[in-house]
């Protein structure tokens, strides 16, 4: 797979853990099990720009105050949402 950092073709799939401000900014909270990429060539471990938008809009549609400082990406998907979309976001 291409890496979007440096361009080499030596991307591969990955599962790893991220480090998230709340919209709040009251705090960060870890998110672990976060598909990602991983570049053998540059070294960049990173998220795709898809994956951040799902990251993002997650946490503006649900209810920050119950999560743990420490969530699985799929635990956190998981999680009631409060409105049906991010009306923040303006495509």
């Amino acid at each position: 797979m291409k890496c979007e950092w440096c361009d080499a073709n030596e991307a591969t799939a990955i599962s790893c853990t991220v480090y998230w401000e709340l919209p709040d900014g009251s705090r960060a909270i870890e998110i672990t099990e976060t598909p990602g990429f991983y570049c053998n060539s540059c070294g960049m471990e990173y998220q795709s720009e898809k994956i951040i938008i799902q990251l993002e809009d997650q946490l503006m549609i649900i209810d920050t105050k119950k999560l743990e400082k420490t969530t699985t990406y799929e635990q956190l998907m998981a999680q009631p949402k409060l409105l049906k979309q991010n009306y923040f976001r303006f495509n």
